[in-house]
């Protein structure tokens, strides 16, 4: 049974090749990595359908029977379940298409089904239509992968620069097919396709729909035959095709004719080109390797027989259609015959190498040169293509340089010519007809081969041999510039050539010498060199060639002409009565003369266009003064057209500045537009006439068109404020009236003999209007009549031309109406769709009227504010309200409409749409405007339906889906892009004015919302579903999801970052609009997914965009925001959840599959391929987004200026700042430029001229300047914008949330974890002093503080060893685990520098995941024995300890993060610790070596110090393990108890503190650290081990003597005792000691904080209620009175077990450590000021802070590095003071809540054992009891003895004493340390709150 027919939903003929243009433009022009792979999967797949090339499925009978059943049995559609019924319609279109274009029925009907698929991109379309373009765009698709596949080949012609395996894939892959004779099909197919048969048979059936449709179906197929041809083009541009293929190449080329205006059609001119490229020889002139590379792979040299082949088919002496082309190509095969006759060995091919003159001579016979001017040069698309102009290029340079007899005689058959016609004139006989005009042609081909450079070649260099290097820096040609190099021989003869061919030049030959000149001059080296060349021509030595006037082609002899000329006519002048005498014939010019003048003035006009040196010299030659010849000549009688170039040329001379200003003046002298009548003459003169009499009686306006030119010329580079001053009212106005009233106002009403040239008189004339306005800021002077004195009369001044204007395009005048009645007319040309003479012209005209209109609204309302404060009697309206008139055409008011339709045209005019969206952004702000335009956008709905399209289409136009590769592209290229983005961005900027706006408005009606309902009952839908059009959200959308299907994220976001920032904010404010935001935030949940796809790309990684990709974030973050919130409100709990577990999660999720079942981690970096199982950690994506905001801030360096002064700069910057769209002050920098550039050009004289390139680019500097300027200020901005919203998105997920979606542990982690990432941006560095003074700072100033240089190097080195991966990983890892001591030692060393700065934690993962880090955890237990070892008196060798040592530093640098802590807990690390024995092997201590004072110092340390070495790391590993392990504290605390308690021999050692050095206290300081943190309650029934009651009191007993024994060390280091004194010793101690003494003291506060701070844990986790408190201290104060005895004895326990310390040495504590933090006080205030001003400390002072870092040799060093060691040393004070400060806030505050504790229990709720209500007092006593022995059950502490027996007497006591020690005296110390500390350090008012709560408790009367 055959298979069932499936239906490909797609489209097999267009989604599959959609589908390869895609990944073919991937590959090769956006070169993204994975591309090539996917590229080689695809052409494997499809290479059958670029074998068969446009090859159609054939009809089918079963097919067709399908078909026909599926309205009742339906089809089956792949990937679907089931059948679909189609509809009877359907099927009958699918037959119709099945015929129409000869496919299969399937392929009809997939098409069909694709055409409705995409119907919303094509409003107005039926499917059947969209079908039709589908059918054509995937033909168009193919054959433009085809192309770019070709182009990507590697060859001789040019590079893309891919990687080697793409072009050697690509190569192959196109060799292949062309194996399968990919030449015949390219060229069967360009002849079978021709754009009018399709269009007749699309007539026939109906498929041709509107004009828009029709222009889109032929650009298709054009664009299909032109693909195809240019394939083969760039096939022989990169190999030459074999002998067959270019035998098939001529024959189609026999046949071809040319286009209605001669030239070649695209297509025809490609496969010519190809033709030419397979006969190009021109790598002979290359290197001898390169060459001999070339000739192996060139089918010309290696086929046999190719060359006889193809000579004798070119011989064939049967006529081509086009003999030109014939010529073409025989020119073209001679000359590569004669480059072989030029290469070694090629003696075989002699009979044809010496055919080549024979060839050449048919060839010129033909008329070569004619036809490739007037058939190829001249077509519109030869420029189109560089390596066209190239091969032109070369063909004609060949036949100059290697044919040169041929040149020869071509010159000799002109002269021969010239003579006979010369005789023929004498004789008066008619010249002979049979006159060969070859080198006329060939010099007019050469000046229209270089008269346009699209591409910047300046080819024509090749012509020109300068004779002294050119004193430029941007020398083009490899060869010139360099003095002492010889020029190549091609070079040489082609500049002889040029030289040659103007000596004696015959008359017949002079104009195309001319011609040829102006087309070599093109270019700024060109022009330099041509003017040289006229220049010498006219010098002395050549004088005697051609008499006294030098030779003909020199500037000598042209302006003395011009003179001589001028002279003449002047005498001619007829009276000023005479009123017919400009239609008297012109006598002094002959027809002859006038065109060698217009030629040369052309010339002249093209030179000093280019050359501003040969624009000044020139100008200021005293003899020649071209522009007073031209003036002069430009007021006698000669004809329109000759004036017309020498306005031309007086506009060319008019560029300079310098110039322009003496021109304004001379123009207005010589009145060559009348702006000063004579009361006695009674006729007009001068141009006005022109225009008026001649110009419109012969209905052509050259004149005009002309001084329009120059009148735009001059107003852009000098505007002289007072011309005419002294004849008439100073002012333009004159000229702009004539403009105005006669050139614009009346342009549309005249006739015209070409139609092209009305639209060319609009743009000429609109582009001044335009320069005018664009240039004009309104001034208050302007306001303000200026009066004048002329001819002893007052007058008013002429206003500046720019308010003339303003006030016109702000009134109903005439000119508004006829620009907007000429946007009215330019739409609906454009709407047909159809090419029509001075199109272009007619499009400037417009976009010069649209920019006319957005001119105006961007400065009317500074000129409506300025005209409001004036007097002037004015009166004006808003263009926006103008603009809402009624149009007296339509009688309608659709002007604004008019100018949207605009974007309906944005792919073919995107600067016109540009200039709408501009308009149509500018006026959306007023909201009364919004209203009434949505009514005139919505009133017709066909109307409506195309304004809708074109906003969407212009945001849907992508030019990367074109793939221009803006690096190669031609600057229009990059224009067109630049200008589609900016109209995107314009349109975005409307929607989001629009939406600030009340309903209705714009913005609603573009994004699809309900106008006639209520907004939120809007339901939203995807395009065509429900008849839904595509609106711009879609769009909006539609950029945004690009991407996000694979693994890179949205393509916007980084390629066109403003364009996404902007999406983003739309849909943000959809968002947050109460009307909007129920609909959309439906619909992106529903239908799009779009927060969670778009989300789990975050954070965004741009840096060379960082202020839009942070405003991306922040939009994007505050939308999650708001949808987290109102999900959570809703109850959504699903949405809500997966949102937090993707911001929250640090498991890792599979955020996206690629259909190749990768997995990638969020961060994308090492883990990527290291497969780790799931179970590993990542940081959690919302820390990612904090890090990814960077917090350093790079800040413009200030401005170094040499002209301008700095000051007035800064003035002027400040005059020009205003608000951004956001809100931000940024300076100007157009408007900068304008001011800085008029000052300039203000400047006089000489100097000035030679200073000007020196001032542009001190202007440059300054511009540059404010650019950083303004980049800082927005910068600062985005990023508080975007920490704002990082803010505001965790405030909504930690309270706005439900609380049971995370966890109440997860919680604490999640606010943990982003509090140390806030901390960690903001802490202090270890180098740096901490002067209390940072505190103060803001947190925002904090973060924002730039980056230190450590930091940034850290960040970039950590980059570095990222790029390495998982090999150096291994090895590093590998040398920590095994291996010589000293490699294990560096490799921990190393792991322990990469593990700190890691911040992603990928060394971390590894490690763990890996095993090494459970195989060092492991290594401890055999670390013991040899550990063990070394603590005997004479150890072996210590290298064991120093291995032990980095193992322990690295253990504690994991354990220090959080993840780390939780690995090493999991692999056991405290258990292997408490394995180890060699812990319990303490030596006794020396007793007489009492404060460490005495130790002597050599190499080997003492045992003890040896055993500190073992003993103090794994003490601090308990420690970090306990502070970070936060998520599993109670399991590391219980780990670390079972450490304590199997060492607890040891413990107690240390607890009683025999002896009390350095090291002692150090231990001291880390256990009760430790203890304080881990001998908690509740940590027994976490303990892992199963116990019996025994065992389980025996715990509790080693706990309850951990605690006696804490509490006892208080009045050991809490006390007044010697230790205590041991602080107030004699200080001169030196070097060494010093240090010695500050980690004393340190340690013992240390000691003591740790103490208070283990009593605070326990009576906070022991007392449920105050009323039930624990009390660890007895209601005593009498320790505080007397504190003898024997427990002052160091080596008796401080307190019996069977007594409770009293509250007393709580208040002595709190008293010392108030007066020691006074002391540290200043002594820390000292020091920072000492810090601050080190080079005025004394000398003693340096020395002394000096030898406690160098204890030897102070004196030999110099006195700036004594600074450097004292700084170091005062440093280290500071901070040593720092730490004491804080530990004595710490313990203060501790010991004040304590008291409180007590106080409050005793005083308020403790019963006396004597209380009278005994009954009472012992159940009270009772219940007490009971909660005491629950606690002592616990912790083994008695307080029974202690607490049972307190009498009325000891409260009563209790209460007189404490308010006797707590004094007001202390409360104001305790007042004044939170005043100095606390409020920065600490908690604030915390101190106040208790001390207040203590003086209250002792006021209370217990009576």
């Amino acid at each position: 049974m055959a298979t069932p027919l499936a239906v490909n939903s797609a489209a097999s003929l267009w989604g599959p090749y959609k589908d390869i243009w895609h990944k073919v433009g991937n590959a090769l022009w956006r070169r993204q990595p994975e591309a090539v792979h996917l590229l080689d999967k695809i052409l494997k797949k499809h290479k059958p359908d670029f074998i068969s090339l446009f090859k159609n499925p054939p009809k089918n009978v079963q097919q067709h029977e399908k078909v026909q059943k599926a309205s009742t049995e339906g089809v089956a559609i792949q990937g679907q379940q089931g059948t679909r019924l189609l509809p009877e319609q359907l099927i009958k279109e699918a037959f119709i298409l099945s015929d129409l274009f000869d496919i299969g029925e399937l392929a009809a009907v997939e098409l069909l089904l694709a055409g409705e698929h995409q119907q919303p991109h094509f409003p107005g379309l039926t499917r059947g239509l969209v079908a039709v373009l589908l059918y054509w765009d995937g033909k168009r698709c193919i054959a433009n992968s085809l192309k770019a596949l070709i182009q990507s080949r590697r060859g001789k012609t040019w590079t893309l620069e891919l990687s080697p395996e793409l072009a050697s894939m690509t190569t192959r892959f196109t060799d292949e097919l062309m194996e399968q004779g990919l030449t015949y099909k390219v060229l069967t197919l360009v002849s079978q396709i021709d754009v009018n048969n399709e269009f007749e048979k699309l007539q026939r059936e109906r498929g041709l729909g509107s004009e828009k449709h029709r222009k889109e179906v032929s650009d298709l197929i054009k664009e299909c035959r032109q693909s195809l041809a240019e394939s083969l083009f760039a096939w022989a541009c990169q190999s030459p095709l074999g002998k067959e293929d270019t035998l098939l190449l001529i024959g189609h080329l026999e046949r071809v004719t040319v286009e209605a205006n001669g030239s070649l059609d695209a297509v025809n001119l490609a496969l010519l080109m190809a033709l030419l490229y397979c006969f190009d020889i021109s790598f002979i002139e290359q290197s001898t390797e390169e060459r001999d590379d070339m000739i192996h792979q060139l089918p010309l040299l290696t086929e046999k027989q190719y060359i006889a082949t193809i000579h004798s088919r070119l011989q064939d002496s049967q006529l081509w259609k086009l003999p030109g082309l014939q010529a073409t190509v025989r020119l073209a095969w001679a000359l590569a015959l004669r480059g072989i006759s030029q290469l070694p060995d090629v003696t075989a091919l002699a009979e044809f190498t010496e055919a080549d003159e024979a060839m050449a001579e048919l060839a010129i016979a033909d008329n070569v040169f004619l036809f490739l001017m007037e058939s190829v040069v001249v077509s519109e698309y030869f420029y189109q293509e560089e390596f066209y102009i190239r091969r032109v290029h070369n063909l004609i340079t060949d036949f100059l340089a290697l044919m040169p007899m041929k040149v020869k005689q071509l010159r000799n058959r002109a002269d021969e010519d010239a003579r006979m016609i010369h005789m023929s004139m004498q004789m008066g006989n008619e010249p002979p007809i049979s006159l060969r005009r070859d080198l006329e042609h060939l010099m007019l081909l050469i000046g229209e081969l270089y008269k346009k450079n699209p591409f910047h070649l300046e080819l024509a260099l090749e012509y020109w041999c300068p004779t002294e290097p050119l004193q430029t820096p941007t020398i083009m040609g490899s060869y010139l510039g360099v003095a002492h190099q010889r020029p190549p021989q091609r070079q040489v003869v082609l500049s002889k050539f040029v030289r040659q061919m103007g000596d004696l030049l015959p008359p017949t030959i002079y104009i195309p010498y001319l011609k040829m000149l102006q087309g070599l001059a093109n270019g700024p080296q060109c022009a330099h060199y041509c003017f040289s060349l006229l220049k010498v021509n006219g010098s002395s030595h050549v004088e005697n060639i051609q008499g006294a006037g030098g030779s003909p082609v020199s500037w000598e002899h042209f302006f003395h002409s011009l003179m001589l000329y001028h002279e003449h006519l002047r005498k001619d002048l007829p009276s000023a009565d005479s009123v017919q005498y400009r239609h008297l014939p012109s006598r002094g010019i002959t027809q002859k003369e006038q065109d060698g003048l217009i030629a040369f003035l052309q010339l002249t006009s093209t030179i000093i266009t280019w050359s501003e040196n040969a624009r000044l010299a020139l100008c200021e030659h005293p003899q020649w003064t071209p522009v007073v010849v031209i003036l002069g000549l430009l007021q006698c009688s000669i004809p329109p057209v000759l004036k017309a170039e020498l306005l031309k040329t007086l506009a060319a001379f008019g560029k300079s500045p310098e110039i322009a200003a003496s021109l304004w003046q001379s123009l207005e002298y010589t009145q060559i537009l009348q702006t000063v009548r004579i009361p006695s003459q009674r006729q007009a003169i001068g141009i006005e006439v022109e225009l008026n009499e001649i110009e419109s009686r012969c209905e052509e306006y050259p004149l005009t068109r002309a001084f329009c030119q120059l009148i735009s010329t001059l107003v852009e580079s000098s505007f002289p404020s007072n011309l005419g001053a002294g004849l008439r009212p100073p002012g333009f106005d004159p000229y702009l009236q004539f403009l105005r009233d006669s050139v614009f106002l009346r342009f549309r009403t005249r006739a015209y003999r070409r139609a092209a040239e009305k639209w060319e008189v609009a743009e000429v004339v609109l582009e001044v209007f335009y320069k005018l306005l664009r240039d004009y800021e309104p001034q208050l002077e302007d306001f303000v009549d200026q009066f004048v004195e002329l001819q002893g009369e007052e007058i008013i001044a002429y206003k500046p031309p720019g308010f003339s204007l303003m006030y016109h395009l702000l009134n109903e005048s005439p000119m508004l109406e006829l620009a907007l009645s000429l946007l009215e007319e330019g739409v609906k040309q454009l709407d047909t769709y159809a090419p029509f003479p001075g199109k272009k012209h007619l499009e400037k005209a417009v976009q010069h009227c649209l920019a006319l209109l957005n001119l105006t609204l961007q400065k009317e309302n500074l000129f409506m504010d300025l005209l409001r404060e004036s007097q002037l009697a004015l009166i004006v309206c808003p263009l926006e309200q103008l603009l809402q008139g009624i149009n007296p055409r339509t009688k309608k008011a659709d002007n604004v409409v008019n100018i949207a339709r605009y974007l309906y045209h944005g792919n073919t005019n995107p600067e016109l749409a540009f200039e709408s969206a501009k308009i149509l952004c500018c006026i959306s702000c007023n909201s009364n405007i919004q209203i009434k335009l949505v009514g005139d956008f919505t009133h017709d709905q066909s109307i409506s339906q195309k304004l809708m399209a074109g906003f969407v289409e212009c945001l849907d136009c992508e030019d990367a889906e074109e793939f221009v590769r803006l690096e190669e592209g031609s600057e229009l290229e990059k224009k067109l892009v630049a200008i589609r983005h900016e109209t995107r961005i314009h349109i975005l900027n409307l929607l989001i004015t629009s939406l600030e706006c009340n309903p209705p408005n714009l913005a609603l009606y573009l994004l699809g919302f309900e106008l006639k309902k209520p907004v939120s009952t809007t339901n939203l839908q995807d395009p065509g579903v429900l008849g839904c059009p595509r609106t711009c959200l879609h769009a909006i959308l539609n950029i945004l999801e690009k991407g996000t299907e694979g693994r890179t994220g949205p393509v916007a976001v980084r390629e066109s970052p403003q364009l996404a920032e902007l999406c983003y904010q739309v849909i943000y404010q959809l968002c947050a609009c109460s009307d909007t935001s129920g609909p959309t935030m439906r619909y992106l949940r529903t239908s799009q997914d779009f927060l969670f796809s778009q989300l789990q790309y975050l954070p965004f990684s741009n840096k060379e965009y960082e202020i839009s990709m942070l405003n991306q974030m922040s939009w994007l973050m505050k939308t999650a925001s708001i949808e987290l919130r109102v999900t959570s409100l809703n109850r959504q709990r699903s949405h809500t959840q997966r949102l937090l577990h993707l911001l929250l999660d640090d498991m890792p999720v599979k955020p996206y599959s690629d259909g190749e079942g990768g997995i990638e981690d969020e961060n994308r970096s090492v883990s990527g391929f290291l497969h780790f199982d799931t179970a590993t950690k990542v940081r959690r994506k919302i820390l990612n987004i904090l890090d990814s905001i960077d917090f350093s801030q790079e800040i413009p360096e200030p401005l170094q200026l040499d002209f301008f002064d700095r000051a007035q700069i800064e003035q002027v910057i400040a005059n020009c700042e205003h608000k951004n769209l956001r809100g931000q002050t940024v300076c100007n920098v157009k408007l900068l430029h304008r001011v800085l550039v008029a000052e300039v050009n203000a400047l006089q004289g000489m100097a000035a001229i030679g200073q000007r390139p020196l001032l542009m680019e001190e202007i440059s500097t300054v511009l540059q300047y404010v650019v950083g300027r303004n980049k800082l200020l927005q910068c600062l901005h985005a990023k508080r914008h975007a920490l704002e919203s990082w803010r505001q998105l965790v405030e909504i997920i930690l309270t706005a949330c439900p609380q049971d979606l995370i966890q109440a542990e997860d919680r604490q982690l999640i606010i943990r974890d982003i509090l140390q990432d806030v901390h960690d941006k903001i802490a202090q560095r270890p180098d740096e002093p901490d002067t209390l003074e940072a505190a103060k700072k803001t947190m925002w100033e904090r973060l924002t503080a730039p980056e230190d240089v450590f930091s940034k190097l850290q960040r970039e080195n950590i980059a570095i060893i990222e790029s390495y991966g998982a090999a150096l990983m291994e090895v590093v890892c590998r040398d920590a685990c095994d291996g010589h001591e000293i490699g294990r030692m560096l490799a921990l060393a190393l792991l322990d520098r990469i593990v700190s700065v890691d911040k992603q934690q990928q060394w971390l993962l590894y490690l763990s995941n890996s095993g090494y880090l459970k195989v060092l955890v492991d290594s401890l237990v055999e670390d013991d024995r040899t550990l063990q070892s070394l603590l005997t008196p004479q150890p072996p060798l210590l290298k064991a300890l120093y291995t032990y040592e980095s193992k322990m530093a690295f253990l504690t640098r994991v354990a220090k993060i959080q993840q780390g802590a939780l690995e090493l807990l999991r692999s056991g690390v405290i258990v292997r610790l408490a394995q180890c024995q060699v812990y319990d092997m303490r030596p006794e201590t020396d007793p007489q070596s009492m404060f460490g004072m005495r130790d002597p110092p050599m190499f080997i340390p003492t045992p003890v110090d040896r055993y500190r070495q073992i003993l103090l790391p794994a003490l601090q590993l308990c420690q970090v393990i306990l502070t970070s392990s936060m998520a599993q504290h109670l399991q590391a605390a219980g780990q670390v108890l079972q450490f304590l308690i199997s060492h607890s021999d040891t413990i107690q050692a240390i607890l009683r503190c025999q002896d009390v050095s350095a090291g002692s206290l150090q231990e001291l300081a880390l256990l009760t650290g430790i203890i304080s943190k881990a001998a908690l309650p509740g940590i027994l029934s976490e303990l892992d081990v199963d116990v019996n009651e025994g065992s389980l009191m025996e715990l509790q007993g080693h706990i309850g003597r951990f605690q006696r024994q804490c509490l006892g060390l208080l009045s050991r280091f809490g006390g007044s005792d010697r230790l205590r004194q041991f602080k107030f010793q004699d200080d001169n101690v030196e070097g060494d000691k010093v240090s010695k003494k500050d980690e004393i003291e340190l340690a013992m506060q240390q000691i003591c904080a740790n103490v208070m701070e283990y009593c605070q844990s326990l009576m906070l986790q022991s007392s449920p209620t105050f009323q039930h408190a624990v009390c660890l201290f007895t209601p005593s104060l009498s320790e505080t009175v007397n504190r003898d005895g024997p427990r002052q004895d160091t080596q008796a326990p401080v307190v019996p077990y069977w007594r409770l310390p009293g509250l007393g040495i709580i208040i002595y504590l709190l008293k010392q450590s108030a007066n020691d933090f006074f002391s540290y006080y200043d002594s820390h205030r000292q020091s920072v000021s000492k810090l601050q001003n080190v080079e005025q400390l004394p000398p003693d002072e340096i020395k002394e802070l000096c030898q406690s870092v160098m204890p030897a040799g102070v004196d030999k060093i110099s006195t700036a590095q004594k600074y450097v060691l004292a700084r170091r040393r005062l440093v280290k004070v500071i901070n040593n003071r720092a730490k004491l400060l804080s530990l004595c806030s710490f313990i203060i505050e501790t010991c004040l809540f304590i008291l409180w504790r007590h106080l409050e229990y005793y005083l308020l709720h403790c019963m006396p054992t004597d209380s009278q209500d005994s009954l009472f007092a012992s159940r009270t006593l009772f219940k007490s009891r009971r909660l005491q022995d629950s606690f002592a059950s616990e912790t083994n502490l008695d307080f029974r003895s202690g607490l049972a027996i307190v009498s009325q007497h000891d409260l009563d006591q209790l209460q007189a004493d404490a308010i006797n020690a707590f004094g007001e005296s202390l409360q104001k110390k305790l007042l004044d340390i939170e005043g100095l500390y606390s409020k920065v350090r600490s908690r604030y008012s915390f101190i106040q709150a208790l001390v207040r709560r203590i003086r209250g408790l002792l006021r209370i009367s217990r009576n």
